[in-house]
């Protein structure tokens, strides 16, 4: 049976839930990155503060030990439980239903969301207030992974164009978080329970498309079809069984006509998919090595040169970074359901990811505080601004091209431990990029 004999997936309904999905997977750490003004006001010691007060004989800010760590604390404590929970879901995947995987990290995802909503209005500690939120990014990440590698699995059994939906979901979800910040989050403290909240809603509306998916013939068509033709041939095997034995003399002939099948019951050799698809695998984890080498732990401190004493001060980092970043990184991300060049097997593709280290330096160059040993080249607010469009959209198309093809290159059956092998060199990139951010910090 051919794609072209199979259900339509009409009115886009399993495209636009595979969106929503994508959305749901990155939203809750985007939440929690773009709100960091938050917690860095919450974790303000207010004895080192009070100290700076009667020396200088008014109000400046002096950044507390864990107001300068948050950044790079935050994404480690994100990524290294991403990268960990990743592994592990390349494995359990064939012994944990996906039903559960999915649905179990998006109840539990929500949950904790509705309790940092709730903590807005209780009051503690910088200590406690630091290590309850990391605690929660731990959390948030490690459901986080089991979801966005099951996601990516789920996605390899259906047709290609199919994983470009959760690429850009997952750019959306950074824009929506960054807007969220700016137009709910940066009005009173208070207001945050409405930012978390918003988050909140957006989980329960991947579920609900989550629990309606699989009443989609589209998506039901695909992700038996494996199985379904494993039945037909074992079918059209017995009676070719069946003829052989009544003519012995045409029996060589037609054994040699039998081609064998996969049984969809043998479970794939994660390291045969490996060998098949290590180009692509490799590419996706030094992309996202370079983009959390750098976001947000170094482009977050970068400070403004036009806005000292205006607005634009207040909203430099919040729409120069975050959401400058995310909406060119979500272009990006929907740049492949247009065209994917370069092609799956171009040597242009792993030269293009390489080249993007380029902007580790660059950023490094711009006008971060504090900084003790390099020298400030670009000042200027527009250099950083341009710096950001081109590290942000490289950033998506290119991430989305690697995890667009990577299922592609191995057998129909071995689609979705492909995808979680690609997930987990995914989440091996962003682990990385939070070590290296610290060694980043320290150069600069």
């Amino acid at each position: 049976m051919t794609a072209r004999d199979g259900p339509q997936d009409r009115y886009k309904a399993v495209w636009l839930i595979f969106f929503i999905l994508g959305l749901g997977t990155l939203l809750p750490w985007n939440f929690f990155m773009t709100a960091r003004e938050y917690f860095i006001s919450r974790l303000k010691d207010p004895e080192e503060t009070s100290h700076v007060r009667n020396q200088t004989g008014k109000a400046t800010f002096t950044p507390s030990y864990l107001q300068s760590v948050f950044d790079n604390f935050m994404t480690l404590c994100a990524m290294v439980p991403l990268l960990i929970f990743t592994c592990l879901n390349s494995f359990i995947h064939q012994r944990i239903p996906q039903q559960i995987r999915i649905s179990g990290s998006l109840v539990a995802i929500g949950l904790v969301f509705l309790v940092t909503a709730i903590m807005v209005k209780v009051p503690m500690d910088p200590l406690p207030f630091f290590v309850f939120t990391m605690i929660s990014i731990v959390f948030i990440n490690s459901f986080g992974a089991i979801l966005q590698s099951s996601l990516f699995g789920l996605a390899g059994l259906l047709p290609v164009s199919y994983t470009a939906p959760i690429m850009s979901g997952q750019g959306l979800a950074g824009t929506f978080a960054a807007l969220a910040m700016i137009f709910i989050g940066a009005q009173q403290p208070e207001s945050f329970i409405g930012y978390f909240t918003t988050a909140c809603v957006t989980i329960v509306l991947a579920i609900v498309s989550y629990v309606v998916l699989p009443h989609m013939d589209f998506f039901r068509y695909y992700s038996m079809k494996d199985k379904t033709e494993y039945r037909v041939y074992n079918a059209e095997l017995e009676t070719k069984r069946d003829l052989i034995k009544k003519d012995e003399n045409g029996m060589e002939q037609n054994n040699s006509k039998i081609i064998p099948i996969h049984n969809p019951d043998e479970q794939p050799s994660v390291i045969a998919i490996f060998k098949k698809l290590w180009v692509l695998a490799l590419s996706v984890c030094f992309v996202f090595t370079v983009t959390i080498g750098v976001f947000p732990a170094i482009t977050a401190k970068v400070s403004t040169v036009l806005g000292e004493g205006n607005k634009w001060g207040l909203y430099f980092i919040p729409v120069s970074c975050f959401l400058l970043f995310n909406v060119f990184d979500w272009t990006g991300r929907s740049l492949t359901a247009l065209f994917t060049w370069p092609g799956m097997d171009s040597c242009l593709l792993p030269v293009m990811v390489v080249l993007r280290v380029i902007f580790v330096p660059l950023f490094m160059l711009c006008n971060v505080t504090p900084r003790y040993y390099l020298p400030v080249v670009f000042s200027h607010d527009a250099w950083y601004i341009v710096f950001m469009i081109f590290f942000s959209i490289s950033n998506g198309y290119l991430a989305s091209l690697c995890m667009c093809f990577g299922p592609k290159k191995v057998l129909v059956h071995e689609a979705e431990t492909a995808g979680a092998v690609m997930a987990f060199f995914l989440s091996l990139g962003l682990a990385l990029g939070a070590a290296v951010s610290f060694l980043v910090r320290i150069l600069i």
